[in-house]
């Protein structure tokens, strides 16, 4: 067994975080969410936490639970959450290819034309289980026959509205492979190394037209007229649960932007970042979200004009937590992606399932504590902002999250 920690003594305090913590609206656990408000890592004033038992309903931390704050990629649970609400988890992105005129004794007279769907994990390396779309379209090409190709490829990117990426994202970081722009085709994650690709079909189109001569297929390149467009082939997606998932191990903001934006079009609405938020907005709200402090720029949380409060991350949190898609997304303390060192070698590893968020001087966290089984038992919201040390600040909520379920 475990030795428990003795509680450390509490310091005497400024009376201001005496009076921040009492009106605060704690309800229980007075002590160590003081110890928490008064740490050296965070600035009490910018700080939001909210913890509550979902079995009971007892709101066990309340701290600035209505503050509303940049919550940076915790904004992808609420992405993802508002699709799942919305579609099939095993629905795909269907990329059709089609041919545009016709095709008599191998030689096709007219185009080759790809409708991009927006699918964000068109030939990713992070998805595993998926199919190269360059060499399906090649394979598709010869099994039909066709040696010679008169006229062009052509992609078309209509899928999508708006511009690529969001207007508020900062300079900094568009030129970035985290940063890279929104297209109605997607390709091998937007990015060269570290770097964001301003034009996917380009490179797509380039590594076709490779392809192709390799297998022996000739590309003429001729201008075509106008002809009857037949279906070549339809590529599928892996199931969007599984592009969920490694969005949110990942903190894949590429794939974030295309699912806000996939959620826009299934309501029937133009696939743009604006129309999504706007039906992200909406859709929380039908469900009586808190929606006060709180403002949906972009599906990622790449915007620092992204506002949320811990009351609305709870809300929802507790909507999501009986689908168990949605719980299986969230890293586990200690062992998976962004969460992998947090709270290591301690008795909560594999024992909090949570999203990280961070930017320059933020630090959130939004998810689950976990039972034995892997089912919910509590929701976990940390939002911190203006946070002068982050390693401090981590600690602080690793301090505090032990001493909270210390008793469980």
């Amino acid at each position: 067994m475990r030795k428990r920690e003795k509680k450390r003594k509490i310091a005497l305090r400024p009376l201001f975080l005496l009076l921040l913590v009492a009106l605060s609206g704690i309800s229980v656990l007075a002590g160590p969410v003081e110890d928490f408000a008064s740490s050296r890592g965070i600035s009490s004033s910018s700080t939001a936490v909210m913890i509550s038992d979902l079995r009971t309903g007892e709101t066990v931390v309340s701290y600035h639970p209505d503050l509303s704050l940049v919550p940076a990629s915790i904004m992808k649970s609420v992405t993802v959450a508002g699709l799942l609400s919305q579609s099939d988890p095993s629905g795909k992105y269907l990329t059709d290819v089609m041919i545009t005129g016709p095709a008599v004794n191998g030689v096709l007279g007219g185009d080759l034309l790809v409708k991009g769907s927006g699918d964000p994990s068109l030939n990713s390396r992070y998805v595993t289980g998926g199919s190269d779309f360059v060499k399906e379209i090649v394979k598709a090409l010869q099994d039909r026959g066709i040696s010679r190709i008169k006229g062009k490829i052509r992609v078309d990117e209509s899928i999508w509205s708006g511009p690529a990426t969001c207007p508020t994202w900062g300079m900094g970081d568009l030129a970035q492979s985290y940063g890279t722009g929104q297209h109605g085709l997607n390709f091998e994650d937007n990015a060269s190394g570290k770097k964001s690709v301003s034009n996917p079909a380009a490179i797509f189109i380039s590594r076709l037209k490779s392809a192709l001569a390799s297998g022996g297929i000739v590309l003429e390149n001729g201008e075509m007229p106008e002809g009857q467009s037949k279906l070549l082939l339809s590529h599928e997606s892996v199931p969007y649960d599984e592009i969920m998932r490694s969005c949110m191990m990942r903190s894949d903001n590429q794939y974030a932007e295309a699912m806000l934006r996939t959620l826009a079009v299934l309501q029937g609405k133009s696939g743009s970042t604006a129309e999504g938020a706007k039906v992200n907005t909406e859709l929380w709200t039908r469900n009586r979200a808190p929606m006060t402090g709180v403002h949906i720029e972009d599906g990622s949380g790449l915007s620092r004009q992204n506002r949320v409060t811990a009351s609305f991350m709870t809300h929802v949190l507790k909507k999501m937590w009986h689908d168990p898609y949605y719980v299986s997304f969230f890293p586990l303390a200690g062992q998976e992606g962004t969460l992998r060192n947090f709270l290591k070698d301690t008795p909560l590893e594999g024992y909090l399932a949570m999203k990280t968020g961070s930017m320059n001087g933020i630090q959130c966290y939004a998810g689950y504590k976990l039972n034995d089984d892997y089912e919910p038992t509590h929701t976990v919201v940390f939002i911190l902002n203006q946070m002068p040390n982050r390693a401090e600040a981590r600690k602080a909520v690793g301090d505090l999250l032990l001493k909270v379920f210390e008793r469980e």
